[in-house]
């Protein structure tokens, strides 16, 4: 079977971007492009063209499977001809479609798209990396980075800003989405406009519309007044959406015909008004996995990532331990002196699964227990949240099986919720949905293990 959409876009580093064609990166020899399904039962597969012929059709052994019953086992080969595709139907039962007329062999440009049975399909350029000069900057805004994978962002981050395109923001939880998005407003031309932040995964269902887009009074029961939406509040500034990867498909192609059509439409409304507002969206999931999995809609990813950005983990920067010590400290008044010794090491050994978000709550607790500090080597690091995570956990090997058991469940109970509270920075809602929990059975377990107080 082939392989899906997410698995066959190019292969990129976790600090390069994609769709980047807006920032003037170029090809030489025409564009290399992919085989999309658009719509259909397998809407987001695609496959890589090249010289070689590329089958389509429903076969187990075709290079690109659909699963639409009205597609021919071997339905068409079509191969890449230096800018042109050679395109040539296997003799279908329903044959190869484009631009309404039925396709023998022909040879067609890039974004030709053709029909086969019910589903339609796409040629078009393959995402890209952009390769860059890393920055010379230590840091972009409020994120701080000297390792070699940040000032690569940084580079990225500061073409972004230049422009007016959709960026997209990847990364776990706690890595600066956010504040990734507020530097690129701050360095753009819309800086002295407003900047609109809305979180999709902190909304019910039935109220991220009315966010987005805003209602007018009586839109729905217990719309007693008029409300303007976020698209409305971020006139002539930047629209921020985290956690897209929560937004429902009715959401989704709304938020499509907005980015397309520059209007919006309040819920209830009789006319739609036309906006002028930068977008930029983040999620903590790689949206082409989604995609892949029936998910999220391939055309709204296309308009969202011009420039997609994935923003990488701590554990895999150590080396900005430091200076984002530093800077976090500094912003909170505290001379730290030197950041070394044995405190340095104590985060050093640490995965920080809530990345710099985490450390921040480090940082703050040492301050809280700390009133006579004078620098970060007097700090007391609290050990709980900051000691290395790969201690082992202990099987008591001389008490019957049923209690030994039962020992091993309670104390991975108690550290994998103690993390995952610390990686969701206290957030019980955000938590229960990292870990896909029902919120009432997650409250429980925290309150079981004296880890947040009860009723």
């Amino acid at each position: 079977m082939a392989p899906a959409f997410a698995a066959k876009l190019v292969r990129v580093s976790s600090t390069t971007t994609m769709h980047t064609m807006a920032l003037g990166a170029t090809t030489e020899g025409g564009v290399p492009c992919q085989l999309v399904v658009v719509e259909g039962p397998d809407m987001g597969r695609a496959i890589e063209l090249g010289a070689t012929d590329v089958i389509v059709g429903t076969d187990p052994a075709c290079d690109l499977v659909l699963h639409d019953p009205a597609v021919s086992r071997r339905h068409l080969s079509i191969r890449d001809e230096g800018g042109r595709y050679a395109v040539v139907d296997l003799d279908s039962r329903n044959h190869t479609l484009y631009q309404g007329s039925q396709v023998g062999a022909a040879s067609l440009p890039a974004g030709a798209t053709l029909k086969l049975g019910h589903t339609f399909v796409r040629i078009q350029p393959r995402p890209r990396p952009l390769e860059v000069t890393p920055s010379q900057a230590r840091r972009f805004g409020e994120l701080v980075g000297e390792s070699l994978a940040m000032r690569e962002v940084f580079a990225v981050l500061e073409l972004a800003a230049a422009s007016d395109v959709s960026v997209l923001l990847e990364g776990e939880t706690g890595v600066g989405k956010e504040l990734a998005a507020r530097a690129i407003h701050e360095h753009g031309e819309r800086r002295a406009r407003p900047f609109v932040a809305l979180d999709c995964g902190a909304l019910p269902e039935n109220l991220l519309d009315s966010e987005l887009f805003g209602h007018v009074r009586g839109a729905f029961t217990g719309a007693t007044n008029a409300r303007r939406g976020a698209f409305a509040r971020a006139e002539g500034g930047t629209i921020f959406l985290d956690e897209l990867d929560t937004m429902p498909p009715s959401t989704q192609a709304r938020f499509l015909r907005v980015l397309e059509e520059r209007r919006v439409q309040a819920l209830g409304a009789d006319r739609d008004e036309a906006i002028d507002v930068r977008v930029i969206g983040a999620s903590r999931r790689d949206l082409r996995e989604l995609v892949a999995e029936g998910r999220f809609r391939p055309d709204l990813l296309f308009r969202l990532s011009v420039v997609r950005v994935v923003l990488p983990p701590l554990r895999e920067r150590r080396e900005d331990l430091a200076p984002v010590v530093a800077a976090l400290l500094q912003r909170r008044g505290f001379t730290p002196g030197p950041i070394e010794g044995d405190n340095l090491d104590r985060l050093f050994v640490h995965d920080w699964p809530g990345n710099v978000r985490e450390l921040r709550n480090a940082i703050d607790r040492a301050l809280a227990l700390s009133p006579g500090a004078r620098g970060f080597a007097e700090l007391r690091l609290a050990t709980d949240g900051v000691a290395a995570p790969s201690e082992p956990l202990a099987v008591r090997c001389d008490l019957p099986f049923a209690q030994a058991k039962a020992q091993v469940i309670e104390a991975f109970e108690r550290r994998y919720l103690r993390d995952l509270l610390a990686r969701c920075d206290g957030n019980v809602s955000a938590a229960a949905r990292e870990a896909e929990l029902d919120r009432k059975h997650l409250r429980s377990l925290l309150v079981r293990h004296g880890l947040l107080p009860g009723d």
